[in-house]
Protein backbone atom coordinates (compact mmCIF):
# COMPACT_ATOMS: atom_id res chain seq x y z
CA UNK A 1 0.00 0.00 0.00
CA UNK A 2 1.28 3.94 -0.71
CA UNK A 3 2.15 6.00 1.75
CA UNK A 4 -0.17 8.03 2.74
CA UNK A 5 -0.34 11.61 1.30
CA UNK A 6 -0.13 13.41 4.57
CA UNK A 7 0.60 17.35 2.75
CA UNK A 8 -2.11 16.15 -0.05
CA UNK A 9 -4.54 15.49 2.77
CA UNK A 10 -3.51 18.40 4.99
CA UNK A 11 -4.36 20.44 1.86
CA UNK A 12 -7.75 18.71 1.42
CA UNK A 13 -9.21 19.72 4.24
CA UNK A 14 -8.12 23.48 4.55
CA UNK A 15 -8.17 23.78 0.72
CA UNK A 16 -11.02 26.26 -1.23
CA UNK A 17 -13.22 22.80 -1.43
CA UNK A 18 -13.30 22.24 2.11
CA UNK A 19 -13.97 26.01 2.82
CA UNK A 20 -16.83 26.11 0.32
CA UNK A 21 -18.29 22.54 1.59
CA UNK A 22 -17.90 24.10 5.48
CA UNK A 23 -19.83 26.97 4.28
CA UNK A 24 -22.41 25.03 2.91
CA UNK A 25 -23.02 22.77 5.93
CA UNK A 26 -22.57 25.45 8.78
CA UNK A 27 -24.46 28.18 7.73
CA UNK A 28 -28.00 29.22 9.19
CA UNK A 29 -30.33 30.95 8.50
CA UNK A 30 -30.13 34.27 11.10
CA UNK A 31 -26.42 34.31 9.91
CA UNK A 32 -27.64 35.71 6.32
CA UNK A 33 -27.76 39.83 5.98
CA UNK A 34 -31.21 40.99 5.70
CA UNK A 35 -30.11 43.04 2.26
CA UNK A 36 -28.73 39.74 0.63
CA UNK A 37 -32.18 37.68 1.65
CA UNK A 38 -34.15 40.80 0.31
CA UNK A 39 -32.34 40.33 -3.15
CA UNK A 40 -32.55 37.18 -3.13
CA UNK A 41 -36.29 37.09 -2.86
CA UNK A 42 -36.54 39.37 -5.80
CA UNK A 43 -33.91 36.95 -8.16
CA UNK A 44 -36.49 34.11 -7.28
CA UNK A 45 -39.67 36.50 -8.16
CA UNK A 46 -37.35 37.24 -11.46
CA UNK A 47 -36.75 34.12 -12.25
CA UNK A 48 -40.62 32.50 -11.41
CA UNK A 49 -41.81 35.31 -14.25
CA UNK A 50 -39.45 33.91 -16.96
CA UNK A 51 -40.29 30.67 -16.62
CA UNK A 52 -43.87 31.82 -16.93
CA UNK A 53 -42.70 33.91 -19.98
CA UNK A 54 -40.41 30.86 -21.34
CA UNK A 55 -43.94 28.42 -21.49
CA UNK A 56 -44.99 30.75 -24.80
CA UNK A 57 -41.95 30.19 -26.57
CA UNK A 58 -40.96 27.77 -29.27
CA UNK A 59 -38.25 26.05 -26.92
CA UNK A 60 -40.62 25.26 -24.53
CA UNK A 61 -42.81 22.61 -26.13
CA UNK A 62 -40.28 20.10 -27.06
CA UNK A 63 -38.51 20.41 -23.58
CA UNK A 64 -41.48 19.67 -21.69
CA UNK A 65 -42.02 16.53 -24.38
CA UNK A 66 -38.89 15.46 -23.53
CA UNK A 67 -39.76 14.73 -19.62
CA UNK A 68 -42.88 13.45 -20.43
CA UNK A 69 -40.81 10.91 -22.75
CA UNK A 70 -38.49 10.42 -19.79
CA UNK A 71 -41.28 8.93 -17.74
CA UNK A 72 -43.84 9.93 -14.88
CA UNK A 73 -42.94 12.13 -11.57
CA UNK A 74 -44.68 14.04 -9.69
CA UNK A 75 -42.23 17.53 -9.73
CA UNK A 76 -43.87 20.46 -11.31
CA UNK A 77 -42.63 22.29 -14.13
CA UNK A 78 -43.24 26.49 -14.18
CA UNK A 79 -46.73 27.22 -16.24
CA UNK A 80 -47.41 23.26 -17.26
CA UNK A 81 -49.67 20.69 -16.59
CA UNK A 82 -46.71 18.49 -16.84
CA UNK A 83 -45.06 16.52 -14.08
CA UNK A 84 -41.61 14.63 -14.36
CA UNK A 85 -39.45 13.19 -12.24
CA UNK A 86 -37.45 15.30 -9.49
CA UNK A 87 -34.47 15.24 -11.68
CA UNK A 88 -36.14 16.32 -14.94
CA UNK A 89 -38.54 18.53 -13.62
CA UNK A 90 -35.42 20.64 -12.35
CA UNK A 91 -34.10 20.21 -15.75
CA UNK A 92 -36.96 21.71 -17.55
CA UNK A 93 -37.27 24.80 -15.03
CA UNK A 94 -33.58 25.40 -15.92
CA UNK A 95 -34.31 25.43 -19.55
CA UNK A 96 -37.34 28.00 -18.79
CA UNK A 97 -35.60 30.28 -16.40
CA UNK A 98 -32.65 30.88 -18.57
CA UNK A 99 -34.63 30.16 -21.65
CA UNK A 100 -35.16 33.92 -23.13
CA UNK A 101 -31.67 35.02 -21.91
CA UNK A 102 -33.50 37.84 -19.29
CA UNK A 103 -32.15 36.24 -16.27
CA UNK A 104 -29.65 37.33 -13.86
CA UNK A 105 -25.77 37.60 -14.39
CA UNK A 106 -23.14 38.29 -11.75
CA UNK A 107 -21.02 40.49 -14.41
CA UNK A 108 -17.76 40.04 -12.39
CA UNK A 109 -18.35 36.15 -12.64
CA UNK A 110 -20.30 36.40 -15.80
CA UNK A 111 -22.70 33.60 -14.38
CA UNK A 112 -26.59 33.28 -14.27
CA UNK A 113 -26.75 31.79 -10.83
CA UNK A 114 -30.28 31.59 -10.89
CA UNK A 115 -31.10 29.53 -13.53
CA UNK A 116 -29.68 26.12 -12.12
CA UNK A 117 -29.76 27.03 -7.83
CA UNK A 118 -33.48 28.04 -8.11
CA UNK A 119 -34.70 25.07 -10.40
CA UNK A 120 -32.88 22.55 -7.83
CA UNK A 121 -34.80 24.38 -4.68
CA UNK A 122 -38.06 24.02 -6.07
CA UNK A 123 -37.49 20.36 -7.12
CA UNK A 124 -36.00 19.15 -3.89
CA UNK A 125 -38.11 21.82 -2.19
CA UNK A 126 -41.24 20.35 -3.32
CA UNK A 127 -40.05 17.08 -2.73
CA UNK A 128 -39.78 17.52 0.90
CA UNK A 129 -41.79 20.12 1.76
CA UNK A 130 -39.20 22.25 2.93
CA UNK A 131 -39.49 25.21 4.59
CA UNK A 132 -39.21 28.39 3.11
CA UNK A 133 -36.47 29.73 5.41
CA UNK A 134 -34.28 26.76 4.67
CA UNK A 135 -35.29 27.09 0.62
CA UNK A 136 -33.64 30.99 1.26
CA UNK A 137 -30.54 29.61 2.99
CA UNK A 138 -30.08 26.75 0.25
CA UNK A 139 -30.80 29.48 -2.11
CA UNK A 140 -28.48 31.77 -0.76
CA UNK A 141 -25.85 29.46 -0.45
CA UNK A 142 -25.64 27.93 -3.84
CA UNK A 143 -25.89 31.88 -5.46
CA UNK A 144 -22.48 32.85 -3.25
CA UNK A 145 -20.45 29.51 -4.49
CA UNK A 146 -21.47 30.42 -7.95
CA UNK A 147 -20.42 34.30 -7.74
CA UNK A 148 -17.00 33.33 -6.34
CA UNK A 149 -16.24 30.44 -8.72
CA UNK A 150 -17.12 32.76 -11.55
CA UNK A 151 -15.43 35.67 -10.21
CA UNK A 152 -12.19 33.70 -9.20
CA UNK A 153 -11.53 32.29 -13.07
CA UNK A 154 -11.29 35.88 -13.84
CA UNK A 155 -13.70 35.15 -17.50
CA UNK A 156 -11.54 32.45 -18.31
CA UNK A 157 -14.24 29.87 -19.56
CA UNK A 158 -15.39 32.03 -22.00
CA UNK A 159 -11.65 32.42 -23.34
CA UNK A 160 -11.43 28.18 -23.83
CA UNK A 161 -14.76 28.32 -25.70
CA UNK A 162 -17.04 27.25 -22.48
CA UNK A 163 -20.61 28.89 -21.20
CA UNK A 164 -19.61 29.58 -17.85
CA UNK A 165 -22.72 28.75 -16.23
CA UNK A 166 -22.80 25.52 -17.84
CA UNK A 167 -20.09 24.35 -15.74
CA UNK A 168 -19.83 26.69 -12.80
CA UNK A 169 -23.66 25.67 -12.08
CA UNK A 170 -22.78 22.02 -11.39
CA UNK A 171 -21.34 23.25 -8.17
CA UNK A 172 -23.36 25.31 -7.16
CA UNK A 173 -26.28 23.11 -8.12
CA UNK A 174 -24.48 20.14 -6.08
CA UNK A 175 -24.09 22.42 -2.83
CA UNK A 176 -27.92 23.75 -3.63
CA UNK A 177 -29.31 20.14 -3.04
CA UNK A 178 -26.89 18.88 -0.61
CA UNK A 179 -28.00 21.73 1.77
CA UNK A 180 -31.90 20.63 1.29
CA UNK A 181 -30.92 16.84 1.81
CA UNK A 182 -28.71 17.72 5.28
CA UNK A 183 -25.53 17.24 3.90
CA UNK A 184 -22.50 17.68 6.13
CA UNK A 185 -19.16 19.36 5.01
CA UNK A 186 -17.29 15.82 3.86
CA UNK A 187 -20.53 15.02 1.66
CA UNK A 188 -20.38 18.33 0.30
CA UNK A 189 -17.11 17.95 -0.90
CA UNK A 190 -17.43 15.40 -2.30
CA UNK A 191 -21.14 16.19 -4.15
CA UNK A 192 -18.40 19.24 -5.93
CA UNK A 193 -16.07 16.45 -6.61
CA UNK A 194 -18.77 14.29 -8.60
CA UNK A 195 -19.78 17.30 -10.38
CA UNK A 196 -16.15 18.23 -11.41
CA UNK A 197 -16.88 15.11 -13.90
CA UNK A 198 -20.27 16.63 -15.18
CA UNK A 199 -19.30 20.28 -15.88
CA UNK A 200 -19.17 21.44 -19.16
CA UNK A 201 -21.52 23.60 -21.40
CA UNK A 202 -19.62 25.00 -24.93
CA UNK A 203 -20.54 27.96 -27.31
CA UNK A 204 -20.98 26.15 -30.46
CA UNK A 205 -24.30 27.46 -30.31
CA UNK A 206 -23.40 31.10 -31.23
CA UNK A 207 -22.67 29.88 -34.69
CA UNK A 208 -25.96 28.78 -35.75
CA UNK A 209 -28.50 30.10 -32.69
CA UNK A 210 -29.04 26.56 -31.28
CA UNK A 211 -30.92 25.75 -28.13
CA UNK A 212 -28.46 24.22 -26.35
CA UNK A 213 -27.41 26.94 -24.37
CA UNK A 214 -30.86 27.02 -22.42
CA UNK A 215 -30.59 23.50 -21.48
CA UNK A 216 -26.87 24.49 -19.81
CA UNK A 217 -28.32 24.99 -16.41
CA UNK A 218 -30.80 23.02 -16.46
CA UNK A 219 -28.52 19.84 -17.10
CA UNK A 220 -26.81 21.69 -13.64
CA UNK A 221 -29.56 21.09 -11.99
CA UNK A 222 -29.92 17.78 -12.95
CA UNK A 223 -26.35 16.84 -12.63
CA UNK A 224 -25.99 18.79 -8.72
CA UNK A 225 -28.76 16.61 -7.70
CA UNK A 226 -27.46 13.28 -8.60
CA UNK A 227 -23.60 14.57 -7.31
CA UNK A 228 -25.63 15.04 -3.96
CA UNK A 229 -27.61 11.97 -3.74
CA UNK A 230 -24.30 9.83 -4.43
CA UNK A 231 -22.17 11.73 -2.51
CA UNK A 232 -24.83 10.80 0.47
CA UNK A 233 -24.79 7.44 -0.31
CA UNK A 234 -21.02 7.01 0.08
CA UNK A 235 -19.91 7.28 -3.72
CA UNK A 236 -16.28 8.11 -3.06
CA UNK A 237 -14.82 11.34 -5.07
CA UNK A 238 -12.42 13.48 -5.49
CA UNK A 239 -11.74 15.85 -2.36
CA UNK A 240 -9.48 18.54 -4.12
CA UNK A 241 -11.30 19.51 -7.38
CA UNK A 242 -10.83 23.18 -7.70
CA UNK A 243 -7.07 23.13 -6.24
CA UNK A 244 -5.60 19.49 -7.42
CA UNK A 245 -4.00 18.53 -10.26
CA UNK A 246 -6.14 18.12 -13.43
CA UNK A 247 -8.86 20.02 -11.11
CA UNK A 248 -12.03 22.09 -12.97
CA UNK A 249 -9.16 25.12 -13.26
CA UNK A 250 -6.11 22.91 -14.69
CA UNK A 251 -8.46 21.19 -17.40
CA UNK A 252 -11.24 23.64 -18.20
CA UNK A 253 -8.84 27.05 -18.42
CA UNK A 254 -5.62 25.92 -19.68
CA UNK A 255 -3.20 28.50 -20.01
CA UNK A 256 -5.75 30.09 -18.64
CA UNK A 257 -5.47 28.53 -15.20
CA UNK A 258 -2.48 30.71 -14.32
CA UNK A 259 -4.94 33.82 -13.79
CA UNK A 260 -7.23 32.10 -11.43
CA UNK A 261 -7.50 34.06 -7.81
CA UNK A 262 -8.24 31.45 -5.19
CA UNK A 263 -8.98 34.11 -3.01
CA UNK A 264 -12.07 34.79 -4.25
CA UNK A 265 -12.93 31.34 -3.58
CA UNK A 266 -12.69 31.60 0.57
CA UNK A 267 -11.96 35.23 1.77
CA UNK A 268 -14.51 36.36 3.79
CA UNK A 269 -17.13 34.11 2.99
CA UNK A 270 -20.30 34.09 4.89
CA UNK A 271 -19.29 38.12 5.71
CA UNK A 272 -19.43 40.00 2.35
CA UNK A 273 -21.89 38.59 0.52
CA UNK A 274 -20.72 38.59 -3.28
CA UNK A 275 -24.52 37.42 -4.44
CA UNK A 276 -25.79 40.77 -3.41
CA UNK A 277 -24.51 42.19 -6.66
CA UNK A 278 -25.67 40.54 -9.59
CA UNK A 279 -27.55 42.26 -11.33
CA UNK A 280 -31.17 41.95 -12.72
CA UNK A 281 -31.45 42.50 -16.89
CA UNK A 282 -33.82 45.02 -18.53
CA UNK A 283 -33.31 43.92 -21.12
CA UNK A 284 -33.64 40.43 -22.59
CA UNK A 285 -30.16 40.03 -24.26
CA UNK A 286 -27.11 39.33 -23.85
CA UNK A 287 -25.80 41.08 -20.73
CA UNK A 288 -22.62 42.62 -22.28
CA UNK A 289 -24.94 44.41 -24.85
CA UNK A 290 -26.85 46.19 -21.73
CA UNK A 291 -24.38 49.13 -21.54
CA UNK A 292 -23.92 49.93 -25.30
CA UNK A 293 -28.19 49.34 -25.06
CA UNK A 294 -28.62 52.04 -22.51
CA UNK A 295 -26.20 54.52 -24.88
CA UNK A 296 -28.28 54.21 -27.85
CA UNK A 297 -31.85 54.23 -25.77
CA UNK A 298 -30.52 57.96 -24.64
CA UNK A 299 -29.49 59.01 -28.22
CA UNK A 300 -32.85 57.78 -29.43
CA UNK A 301 -34.97 61.46 -28.75
CA UNK A 302 -32.06 63.08 -30.25
CA UNK A 303 -32.43 61.29 -33.64
CA UNK A 304 -36.32 62.21 -34.50
CA UNK A 305 -36.57 60.07 -37.15
CA UNK A 306 -33.09 61.33 -38.95
CA UNK A 307 -31.57 58.57 -41.46
CA UNK A 308 -28.89 56.90 -39.69
CA UNK A 309 -25.54 56.94 -41.81
CA UNK A 310 -22.90 55.18 -39.50
CA UNK A 311 -22.85 53.37 -35.83
CA UNK A 312 -19.85 52.36 -33.97
CA UNK A 313 -20.68 50.12 -31.05
CA UNK A 314 -17.84 50.44 -28.07
CA UNK A 315 -17.96 47.19 -25.97
CA UNK A 316 -15.38 45.74 -23.28
CA UNK A 317 -12.62 44.38 -25.62
CA UNK A 318 -13.58 40.36 -23.62
CA UNK A 319 -16.80 40.71 -24.95
CA UNK A 320 -16.36 41.57 -28.63
CA UNK A 321 -16.07 37.50 -29.82
CA UNK A 322 -19.48 36.50 -28.26
CA UNK A 323 -21.57 39.79 -29.38
CA UNK A 324 -19.61 41.75 -31.93
CA UNK A 325 -17.79 38.75 -34.12
CA UNK A 326 -17.76 37.94 -36.77
CA UNK A 327 -18.93 41.38 -37.80
CA UNK A 328 -20.79 40.42 -40.92
CA UNK A 329 -22.85 37.24 -39.18
CA UNK A 330 -24.06 40.03 -35.98
CA UNK A 331 -25.34 42.38 -38.60
CA UNK A 332 -27.31 39.95 -39.88
CA UNK A 333 -29.25 37.72 -37.49
CA UNK A 334 -31.37 35.07 -38.95
CA UNK A 335 -33.09 34.51 -35.91
CA UNK A 336 -34.43 35.60 -32.35
CA UNK A 337 -31.33 33.38 -30.58
CA UNK A 338 -28.65 35.15 -32.91
CA UNK A 339 -30.21 38.65 -32.24
CA UNK A 340 -29.63 37.97 -28.50
CA UNK A 341 -26.15 37.66 -29.42
CA UNK A 342 -25.81 40.72 -31.99
CA UNK A 343 -24.62 44.33 -30.59
CA UNK A 344 -25.52 45.52 -34.02
CA UNK A 345 -29.13 44.33 -34.15
CA UNK A 346 -29.97 45.65 -30.89
CA UNK A 347 -28.24 48.55 -30.65
CA UNK A 348 -29.90 49.41 -34.30
CA UNK A 349 -33.34 48.62 -32.71
CA UNK A 350 -32.75 50.78 -29.57
CA UNK A 351 -31.54 53.89 -31.56
CA UNK A 352 -34.61 53.43 -33.94
CA UNK A 353 -37.34 52.59 -31.30
CA UNK A 354 -35.69 53.75 -28.01
CA UNK A 355 -36.72 50.02 -26.46
CA UNK A 356 -35.85 46.44 -26.43
CA UNK A 357 -38.40 44.00 -24.87
CA UNK A 358 -39.29 40.28 -25.90
CA UNK A 359 -41.63 41.83 -28.83
CA UNK A 360 -38.38 42.81 -30.31
CA UNK A 361 -37.34 39.36 -31.11
CA UNK A 362 -40.40 38.53 -33.10
CA UNK A 363 -39.88 37.14 -36.35
CA UNK A 364 -41.39 40.55 -37.66
CA UNK A 365 -39.04 42.46 -35.66
CA UNK A 366 -36.16 40.48 -37.06
CA UNK A 367 -37.02 41.25 -40.31
CA UNK A 368 -37.41 44.82 -39.90
CA UNK A 369 -36.12 46.28 -42.79
CA UNK A 370 -35.47 49.56 -41.04
CA UNK A 371 -33.37 47.96 -37.83
CA UNK A 372 -31.25 45.57 -40.23
CA UNK A 373 -30.37 48.81 -42.70
CA UNK A 374 -29.27 50.29 -39.68
CA UNK A 375 -27.27 47.01 -38.30
CA UNK A 376 -25.76 46.72 -41.41
CA UNK A 377 -24.04 49.67 -40.70
CA UNK A 378 -22.46 49.24 -37.17
CA UNK A 379 -19.01 48.44 -36.69
CA UNK A 380 -17.86 47.72 -33.04
CA UNK A 381 -14.65 48.51 -31.37
CA UNK A 382 -13.19 48.59 -28.02
CA UNK A 383 -14.22 50.90 -25.42
CA UNK A 384 -11.50 52.71 -23.83
CA UNK A 385 -13.69 53.90 -21.29
CA UNK A 386 -15.20 50.95 -20.07
CA UNK A 387 -15.26 49.76 -15.86
CA UNK A 388 -15.17 46.02 -17.11
CA UNK A 389 -15.33 43.64 -15.58
CA UNK A 390 -17.38 45.53 -12.69
CA UNK A 391 -20.02 46.79 -15.27
CA UNK A 392 -20.82 46.20 -18.91
CA UNK A 393 -20.30 49.72 -19.89
CA UNK A 394 -20.61 50.54 -23.26
CA UNK A 395 -20.76 53.38 -25.84
CA UNK A 396 -22.73 54.66 -28.79
CA UNK A 397 -21.57 57.24 -31.70
CA UNK A 398 -23.90 57.41 -34.30
CA UNK A 399 -23.29 59.68 -37.68
CA UNK A 400 -26.88 61.32 -39.25
CA UNK A 401 -27.46 62.08 -42.98
CA UNK A 402 -27.96 66.05 -41.83
CA UNK A 403 -23.94 65.78 -40.47
CA UNK A 404 -24.92 65.45 -36.95
CA UNK A 405 -22.85 63.45 -34.99
CA UNK A 406 -23.78 62.06 -31.55
CA UNK A 407 -22.17 59.98 -29.12
CA UNK A 408 -23.18 58.87 -25.31
CA UNK A 409 -21.40 56.75 -23.00
CA UNK A 410 -23.38 54.39 -19.93
CA UNK A 411 -20.38 53.48 -17.88
CA UNK A 412 -23.03 51.29 -14.81
CA UNK A 413 -25.40 49.46 -17.27
CA UNK A 414 -28.46 49.31 -16.29
CA UNK A 415 -29.45 46.91 -13.32
CA UNK A 416 -26.43 46.82 -12.34
CA UNK A 417 -24.39 48.10 -9.05
CA UNK A 418 -26.44 51.71 -7.96
CA UNK A 419 -28.61 51.21 -10.78
CA UNK A 420 -30.01 47.61 -9.56
CA UNK A 421 -33.73 47.17 -10.02
CA UNK A 422 -35.63 47.66 -6.47
CA UNK A 423 -39.07 45.66 -5.72
CA UNK A 424 -41.10 47.84 -7.85
CA UNK A 425 -38.78 47.50 -11.01
CA UNK A 426 -38.49 43.72 -10.53
CA UNK A 427 -41.83 43.47 -9.78
CA UNK A 428 -42.86 45.52 -13.30
CA UNK A 429 -40.80 42.84 -15.14
CA UNK A 430 -41.93 40.04 -13.24
CA UNK A 431 -46.03 40.72 -13.78
CA UNK A 432 -45.21 42.09 -17.39
CA UNK A 433 -43.51 38.50 -18.63
CA UNK A 434 -45.98 36.38 -15.85
CA UNK A 435 -48.70 38.23 -17.75
CA UNK A 436 -47.82 36.52 -20.91
CA UNK A 437 -48.71 32.81 -19.22
CA UNK A 438 -51.14 33.57 -16.63
CA UNK A 439 -53.95 35.82 -15.50
CA UNK A 440 -53.15 39.01 -12.83
CA UNK A 441 -54.60 37.06 -10.09
CA UNK A 442 -52.67 33.81 -9.98
CA UNK A 443 -49.30 35.97 -11.02
CA UNK A 444 -50.05 38.43 -7.75
CA UNK A 445 -50.42 35.30 -5.41
CA UNK A 446 -47.48 34.23 -6.95
CA UNK A 447 -45.73 37.20 -6.48
CA UNK A 448 -46.98 37.54 -2.60
CA UNK A 449 -45.80 33.66 -1.87
CA UNK A 450 -42.09 34.54 -3.32
CA UNK A 451 -41.71 37.96 -1.31
CA UNK A 452 -43.18 36.27 1.33
CA UNK A 453 -41.07 32.90 1.16
CA UNK A 454 -39.90 32.47 4.31
CA UNK A 455 -43.54 31.93 6.20
CA UNK A 456 -44.02 29.39 3.65
CA UNK A 457 -43.03 26.66 1.98
CA UNK A 458 -41.75 25.46 -1.16
CA UNK A 459 -44.51 22.94 -2.04
CA UNK A 460 -47.42 25.01 -1.89
CA UNK A 461 -45.30 27.60 -4.05
CA UNK A 462 -44.99 24.89 -6.62
CA UNK A 463 -48.78 24.10 -5.99
CA UNK A 464 -49.60 27.83 -7.61
CA UNK A 465 -45.86 28.07 -9.74
CA UNK A 466 -47.10 24.67 -11.63
CA UNK A 467 -49.88 24.49 -13.84
CA UNK A 468 -51.00 26.24 -17.30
Amino acid sequence: MAPLDTAQTTTAKTGPSDALARFAADLRFEDIPANVLDRARLHILDGAGLGLASTQFPFAGPTIDAVCALGEGSSAIIGSNVTGTLRDAAMANGVLIHGLDFDDTHQQAIVHPTAAVMPTMLAIGQARATSGREALAAYCIGMEIAVRIGAAVQAGFHHTGFHATGVIAHFSSAVTAGRLMGSDAAQHVAAMGIAGSTASGIQVFLEEGAWTKRLHPGWAAAAGITAATLAQSGFKAPTRVFEGRFGLFHTHLHEHAENVDYSYLTDGLGERWMMADTALKPYPVCHFIHGAADAAAELHPQIGGTEITKVEIRLPKDTLPIVAEPIEQKRNATNEYEAKFSAPFVVAAMLLRGRFGLPDLTDAALADADTRAVAARCSCEVDPDTRWPDYFSGGVKVTLSDGRVLEAHVPVNSGAGERQLDVDGVTKKYMMNAGLAIDDSRAHHIRDLILGLEDNDVATLMGTLGGA
